[in-house]
């Protein structure tokens, strides 16, 4: 009967939403999910990334999570293990959608990784909704169970109160009786007479015992308890019994025996009363095995803190000593910390905080910012020159720890430190003494190995996928060659034009090998400036054609080794964008010399310089600000210069930009390298 008005009451409940998770890194990919599911009853959720989804997690509960394989950051198969990761969120079904690699190892980490299917795009959508149609069902259907279930713990518990409300009746003898029971309902209670022998037990005993009340009633209470806190070790019967009477009205201690023989920490309360000129004495029992364990863990926090009291003791007696040689030597500390303020690569300086002018610097900071000494001392600080990385201004009557930031220099060079703080007093006026530590050139080398990383993971999937594509381009490629002294079955001109674009994308292909990291290098010893003279009719042919000019600077070279064929090619990528750069009359200036036992080559445009958003994407493959360009021209230029142990750096500016390449002598100097 309960159970049917459970479910009616489930039933009449009104219908709630079930929130579905799309996860794609391109919004076009969501908005044609959210097409085939959209409807009335689902609330769907997008996300553009891994992380973000992640954040959605925390937010809803949702029935079901489409999710993509291939994203930046975490990818698909990253995002599925953290979601499965976590106990709230690992039951919620997955679905890979993605349009990648079919086989069966990227099937079979999906499924490793928690996912119930694997669908492979183009999906069909009817196929996909009726999918999602089936999850929601069986979402529902849980959350229908757990209602249900909910309720009939409920109408249990009603049976139970009941049933509580029935005894209250029967064991009203006495007001006193029915006190201490309801005083120590919560935990075991067990009911004995004068002789020991239980009367009643409460249904509690089960759980903490293991015994059923009928298998304790008429037994010894004695056969509860291992042992009574006592100074003897060895306890009789008869003295166990004896000290748990004495304690009517106390908290003793007890080990109190379980049916399987085990054994647990806990406190007693005896209660006595008396019903019927009979003496009733009531006893309960609490389990304190997570109290002793605190107690425990206290204890040890509490050696550990006397421990740690007792070294920082030490080191404050320590301290002491230091500070009274410090004050003896008080006269002498100021010429030391002008030394280190002085001589510290760091950027140092004390600032007023209460005249916001710079008191002090040292060397570094002038060397660093540019300015001379007499622009920054006394001198009202520009706050701006001061700016974190999410453009907040910096407080700095606040103490900061290592907080990373970007500062202009006189040039306006934009530079990357970590900025610390601390507050002094200087003649009884409050002042903060600044400690810059510059690491631009560590930010620069971060950004270098994160785009060679992406260029190596290009370079491996190159020779791979190139191959391949490259075996049925050349059936198409013949075919249409035969097709084209057919001129019965197509025209001349779109067999002209087929063939055009196969050799075209056949040209593609070529680039995109010279990424593969194992590309095969043929080096010999010659001289740079023999590969840039057989090289410059071609470059000079181009420039004229754009009304633009060649200037050669070739300064006197040593023989390194190197490829002919890999060089020519990144001269004449670098040249070619120095000339798109300019515009009619410009000059690109082609420059080799030695330095410090290295090769040096530049290339030098009068164009207008590189935005810094173009900058940090320069050498990334298929990034490119032309209409027709493929990306790849830079990027093969930084993967031809990795083979011979070069260094690309570029400078830019309004001016134009200088991509110098540094050929190190201590390269490969092997015949072949890869």
């Amino acid at each position: 009967m309960h159970q049917k008005k459970s479910i009616e009451k489930l039933n009449s409940l009104p219908a709630k939403k079930v929130n579905i998770l799309m996860v794609d890194d391109h919004p076009e990919n969501l908005l044609a999910l959210e097409a085939v599911l959209i409807s009335p009853n689902y609330n769907l959720v997008s996300a553009n990334s891994g992380k973000e989804a992640l954040k959605c997690m925390l937010k809803y509960d949702f029935a079901v999570i489409l999710l993509d394989v291939q994203m930046p950051g975490l990818n698909g198969f990253e995002t599925a293990k953290l979601i499965k990761a976590r106990e709230k969120t690992r039951h919620i079904p997955i679905i890979f959608i993605t349009a990648i690699s079919q086989d069966i190892e990227h099937v079979q980490q999906g499924y490793s990784v928690g996912a119930i299917d694997y669908i492979f795009k183009p999906f069909h959508p009817e196929t996909l909704k009726q999918k999602i149609e089936q999850f929601v069902k069986i979402h529902q259907k849980h959350e229908e169970t757990i209602i249900q279930t909910d309720q009939e713990r409920t109408d249990e518990l009603i049976k139970v109160n009941k049933k509580l409300d029935r005894t209250t009746l029967n064991l009203r003898r006495t007001e006193a009786l029915a006190k201490v029971i309801g005083e120590t309902i919560s935990d075991t209670i067990v009911t004995f007479d004068e002789q020991g022998f239980i009367i009643s037990v409460n249904p509690a005993v089960k759980g903490m015992l293991g015994y059923e009340a009928d298998e304790l009633i008429g037994k010894h209470v004695v056969m509860l308890f291992l042992k009574v806190r006592s100074d003897q070790e060895n306890e009789s019967t008869f003295s166990i019994f004896s000290s748990i009477k004495q304690a009517a009205g106390k908290i003793i201690e007890s080990y109190v025996l379980r049916k399987d023989g085990s054994y647990f920490p806990a406190d007693i309360q005896i209660g006595e009363a008396t019903v019927e000129d009979q003496q009733i004495f009531v006893c309960t029992i609490r389990d304190v095995t997570e109290r002793k364990q605190i107690e425990e863990v206290k204890k040890q926090r509490l050696h550990d803190m006397e421990h740690i009291v007792e070294e920082r003791t030490l080191e404050l007696l320590q301290a002491n000593e230091k500070l009274q040689k410090e004050i003896e030597e008080r006269n002498h500390s100021q010429e030391r910390f002008k030394k280190i303020f002085e001589s510290s690569p760091c950027l140092m300086a004390i600032f007023s905080l209460k005249q916001e002018v710079f008191i002090d610097v040292n060397a570094s900071w002038v060397n660093f910012t540019g300015y001379c000494y007499e622009e920054l001392v006394n001198k009202k600080i520009d706050i701006e020159k001061f700016v974190d990385e999410t453009d907040e201004m910096i407080d700095l009557e606040q103490v900061i720890r290592n907080k990373k930031i970007n500062y202009k220099t006189k040039r306006g060079e934009i530079r990357a430190g970590l900025l610390s703080t601390e507050m002094i007093d200087i003649h009884h006026e409050r002042c903060a003494l600044i400690v810059l530590t510059d690491i631009t050139e560590r930010v620069h080398l971060e950004k270098e190995m994160y785009r060679l990383d992406r260029l190596n993971l290009i370079g491996e999937m190159a020779a791979g996928i190139a191959h391949e594509i490259r075996n049925p381009m050349t059936t198409v490629h013949g075919f249409l060659q035969v097709t084209r002294n057919d001129s019965s079955k197509l025209p001349e001109e779109i067999v002209d034009l087929m063939l055009e674009e196969l050799n075209r994308a056949n040209s593609i292909i070529t680039e995109f090998l010279n990424l593969a990291k194992n590309k095969v290098s043929v080096k010999k010893k010659q001289n740079l400036n023999t590969i840039i003279e057989a090289l410059s009719p071609l470059i000079q042919a181009e420039a004229l054609r754009a009304s633009k000019h060649i200037f050669l600077d070739l300064g006197e070279c040593y023989e390194i080794f190197l490829d002919q064929k890999e060089i020519r090619q990144l001269i004449l990528n670098i040249a070619l964008n120095g000339l798109d750069a300019m515009s009619a009359g410009g000059k690109l200036t082609i420059k080799t010399f030695t330095e410090n036992q290295s090769v040096i080559l530049q290339i030098k445009d009068e164009g207008t310089g590189i935005s810094p958003e173009i900058m940090d994407k320069i050498g990334t493959p298929f990034f490119t600000t032309k209409e027709t360009g493929t990306g790849l021209g830079l990027a093969i230029c930084y993967s031809v210069a990795e083979r011979h142990d070069a260094e690309i750096d570029i400078e830019t500016g309004d001016q134009g930009t200088v991509f110098s390449v540094r050929f190190n002598q201590s390269g490969d100097r092997s015949g072949i390298s890869s």
